[in-house]
This record gives C-alpha cells, sequence and structure tokens, in this order.
C-alpha cells in the first residue's frame, strides 16, 4: 500500500519510519521542515516538496494522512487537499484536532467525494518501539481501505473503529482528560513524599510501586525513569502546558451535565504552575490580615 504522510516531526516521523521498518508500505512524506523530510528520506520514504506535490506523487485512490498541529494548520492542509484531491481519495487526521471540527471535516470531505478519518493517536515518543494506541472515526468502508497501516503502527489490539466521524477524536479528547487526572494524582503522591520528614529514594518507589501494586502503571514506570535521571528533578521548571484536550473534556462535561471534578482540578493545576505569583493568593494573604491579624510575608 501506498501513503502520503503531512508532518515528520516527533509523532509523524516515528510513524513513517515504523511504516517503512515493520512493513512493505510505501510512503511519501513532506515537512516544511527539510531536516525533517531528509530523516524520512533516510529511513526509505519518497520526498514531497510540497502538499501538491505530495498528492501527485500518488497512485490513486490516495491516502493522504496528516500529523501536523490541531487548529488553523490542519484546516489549512485539508483544504488544500480537497483542492486537488478526486473523488474516492482519502484523508486522514491523526493529529490532536477537536472532534466537533473533524465532524465539520468529515462533512467537507464528503462534499468533493473524498473520504476523512479521525484517528486519535496515542503513544508519543515511545510509539516508535511500543506501537500507537489509536480510536478511529469515520465509515466503516474508510477504515477497512486504511486498515493495513494501522495494523502495523499499532500493537496487537492497538486500534479501534470507535464510531462515526469525530468519535475517534472525542475518544482521544477524554483519553487526555484522564492523563491530565493521573498525572496530577501521581505529581501530588511524590511531592508529599518529597516533603516527607523522611529520605526517600522516589526512583526506588516509583520501580516498587510497579512491582504489582494497585497504582502500577506506564507512567509510574516513566516516574522511575525521570527520578533516576534527574535527583530531585531541579533541572526542570515546574511550568506544565496543556495542549486543549483537557479543557476541550471538561467544556465537554459541563455541556453533558457530567461531573467530571479530578479532571478539572487537574486542569486548573497547569495553569497554576505558569504563574510566578497569584494574585488570588495575594488578596487571601490580605484578607487573612485583615479578618484575623494574621500578617502576610511581604513581596
Amino acid at each position: 500500500m501506498q501513503i502520503g504522510f503531512v508532518g515528520l516531526g516527533r509523532m509523524g516521523g516515528n510513524m513513517v519510519r515504523r511504516i517503512l521498518r515493520d512493513s512493505d508500505h510505501d510512503v511519501v512524506g513532506w515537512s516544511p521542515s527539510p531536516e525533517e523530510v531528509e530523516q524520512a528520506v533516510v529511513a526509505g520514504a519518497v520526498a514531497a516538496t510540497s502538499l501538491g506535490d505530495l498528492v501527485a506523487r500518488l497512485k490513486r485512490p490516495r491516502s493522504v494522512w496528516l500529523m501536523i498541529p490541531a487548529g488553523a494548520p490542519t484546516e489549512r492542509a485539508i483544504d488544500e487537499l480537497l483542492a486537488s484531491l478526486d473523488e474516492g481519495d482519502l484523508i486522514v487526521d491523526g493529529g490532536n484536532s477537536r472532534w466537533t471540527d473533524s465532524k465539520a471535516s468529515a462533512e467537507r470531505a464528503r462534499g468533493s467525494g473524498v473520504d476523512f478519518l479521525d484517528v486519535g493517536t496515542s503513544g508519543g515518543v515511545w510509539g516508535l518501539e511500543l506501537g500507537y494506541c489509536m480510536m478511529v472515526g469515520g465509515e466503516s468502508e474508510a477504515v477497512e481501505r486504511i486498515a493495513p497501516v494501522l495494523d502495523v503502527l499499532a500493537p496487537p489490539d492497538g486500534w479501534e473503529h470507535v464510531g462515526e466521524s469525530g468519535a475517534g477524536h472525542y475518544v482521544k479528547m477524554v483519553h487526555n482528560g484522564i492523563e491530565y487526572g493521573l498525572l496530577q494524582a501521581y505529581a501530588e503522591g511524590f511531592e508529599l513524599m518529597h516533603a516527607s520528614d523522611y529520605t526517600l529514594d522516589l526512583a526506588k518507589i516509583a520501580h516498587l510501586w510497579n512491582q504489582g501494586s494497585v497504582v502500577r502503571s506506564w507512567l509510574c514506570e516513566l516516574a522511575e525513569r525521570a527520578f533516576a535521571r534527574g535527583g530531585d528533578l531541579d533541572g526542570v521548571r515546574g511550568y506544565v502546558e496543556d495542549s486543549g484536550e483537557g479543557r476541550w473534556t471538561v467544556l465537554e462535561a459541563i455541556d453533558k451535565d457530567v461531573p467530571t471534578p479530578v479532571i478539572a482540578l487537574s486542569l486548573m493545576s497547569r495553569f497554576v504552575s505558569r504563574q510566578d505569583e497569584s494574585y488570588s493568593a495575594k488578596v487571601i494573604a490580605a484578607l487573612r490580615d485583615e479578618f484575623g491579624g494574621h500578617g502576610f510575608r511581604p513581596s
């Protein structure tokens, strides 16, 4: 099978390498970064010089997989592809697009006679070796067509057609919301042990917890690695980004009247991590001094 890949960064580049290493599928790759394209060529891909050139190098019916940032970059790429693809071609959005955007993209594609799949993709930089967990939304016929590529990218039982258009990115959104809560729980537990009166080796404790305990997990394995490599994490600033899925999960929970306090608070904690000084904390300190004479630390 031949497939075009747009976006050859940390995720897309490794996905291309896994396809070329573990199958006889052919890949045509394009990225705005010449270095990323060159790395894909070294792995065995055919280089394209532009999105249009990528389309021209693919045999009909074409399949183009996008691994680029959600939002405007993805929307622009889809619009450009729809202007050059033919009826029966296929676009796969494997990025972290919002599920409502994916539903709209599928409708636009349908109007051009082009199939569209939204594939929520999890696995990070480890996917090259361990495989990617993929949540697929769209029409069954299109899923069957791309299944040979999904079989290579995923570990056994590692992909599932979860529903119609938008469902793949919806499930991935909730997946990432859960991830926020898991990360926050581990972070708070390790911080408490770090602050304790005991001299605790957090790397050894993380390793211990992975030996049959209820809280064993891949994230806990990664915590062990991080502590073993970085000690007290002195070189890591506690500034935590969010890429959107946690916000979307909380907004969807509000819309559906579903209580998700852990996910919501873990999102708020990420915002706290970005503050050099909390104005709300200043207000609380000032009010405690006003009503109780507790004093406050000068800035």
